[in-house]
């Protein structure tokens, strides 16, 4: 039918990793240190946290400035000053350790959305150049349709002229007809 053509359509196929988890990547690697560091930072970025020191200090200040019990720390608060000094230095590093983590984590994340994004973009490229090649065949089988149509009706009209003149007026209006829905298609999207 086709001549001995033989089409040869472009194969594809997929060779790559699965998509990793990065989140499930990252957390089975920590260490104590790490997971330390992940509770401290989110103990003291916490609003329970803030409420609770919050409540602290204010006591703290309420009971050296009234002095019911007796003044362990009394006004400038250097006691409470070297408290909070304290707290401050050694929960800062804590802090510095869960987002240097997070960081890296980020940084896993986009290596991860970049080979993922790359995956897609061949992907994309190859069924591309599949519907190129689909089209190009399509339009061969058409023009070949097309010739053995002119051929049929050649050899139709001289056998009968004028089945052969009905035919090609019944072609020629399914071919308006067709041509009409294609602009009303492309006219509604």
């Amino acid at each position: 039918m086709f001549d001995g053509i033989h089409f040869k359509f472009p194969t594809y196929k997929h060779n790559y990793p699965p998509v990793i988890n990065v989140n499930e990547v990252a957390d089975e690697r920590l260490t104590v240190g790490q997971i330390v560091a992940d509770k401290v930072a989110a103990t003291v970025g916490s609003w329970r946290f803030i409420i609770i020191q919050s409540i602290l200090l204010a006591l703290w200040l309420i009971l050296n400035v009234v002095a019911w019990f007796y003044h362990w720390d009394p006004y400038p608060f250097i006691l409470l000053n070297l408290a909070l000094s304290f707290q401050a230095a050694y929960s800062a590093p804590f802090v510095m350790m869960s987002q240097n983590r997070q960081s890296e984590k980020d940084r896993l994340t986009a290596q991860n959305d970049y080979q993922t994004d790359c995956k897609g973009e061949e992907e994309i490229r190859v069924l591309m150049e599949h519907l190129d090649h689909q089209d190009t065949i399509m339009l061969q089988i058409m023009q070949r349709l097309e010739a053995q149509e002119e051929r049929i009706l050649h050899r139709l009209a001289q056998i009968d002229p004028e089945t052969a003149r009905r035919l090609l007026d019944d072609i020629k209006q399914i071919s308006e007809e067709l041509s009409e829905e294609d602009v009303n298609v492309s006219g509604n999207s």
